[in-house]
């Protein structure tokens, strides 16, 4: 009897530690990461804005231009209006509209090239999250990086969890490094 009740023992105590290995085995390392917080805070993306607005208000002071020079010709045209000839009237006219499609056709043009300049800025920033991201939870052993955004796709994490300060201070050390 002693002999069963060893072996039941033996058994019980083995399915415990088979039982606890497997809870730690299965214990997911999942985290997550404030993605608002990394794209205001990350030093990559604030020189992007910086490079784009720097850039847009060119932009918009090359569109301010133009404008302002079809303003000062429509200006000069009412004055001279009564003084010029029906002929010279008609042409004046369609300088001026066509001055002012060219004026619209290039507001447009910049308002496109400007969208386009702002994604490219803020992808290459994205990325270079992305792999930083990748690299960290590879070296870190991590199942899985949850990106929060606020708009619902974590309704509830512990702050234990939450790597972001980690991933901004490696985020920007490299950063630093690639930009001396």
């Amino acid at each position: 009897m002693k002999k069963v009740q060893w072996i039941i023992n033996i058994v019980v105590i083995a399915g415990l530690l088979a039982l606890g290995g497997y809870h730690l085995l299965k214990k997911e390392k999942t985290v997550y990461v404030d993605i608002g917080r990394l794209m205001q805070e990350y030093q990559g993306m604030k020189d992007a804005r910086r490079e784009f607005e720097k850039k847009s208000a060119q932009w918009q002071a090359n569109v301010d231009t133009l404008v302002s020079e079809w303003q000062q010709e429509l200006k000069s045209y009412e004055k001279e209006r009564n003084s010029l000839t029906s002929k010279e009237r008609e042409l004046k006219e369609e300088l001026l509209r066509n001055k002012q499609q060219q004026v619209s056709q290039y507001q447009e043009a910049i308002q496109m090239k400007a969208k386009e300049e702002e994604q490219k800025l803020t992808q290459t920033a994205v990325n270079r999250i992305n792999e930083y991201l990748s690299e960290y939870g590879k070296e870190k052993g991590y199942m899985l990086i949850l990106g929060a955004t606020g708009t619902g796709n974590i309704v509830y994490a512990d702050k234990s969890k939450d790597i972001t300060d980690e991933i901004l201070k490696g985020l920007q050390e490299g950063y630093s490094k690639d930009n001396k």
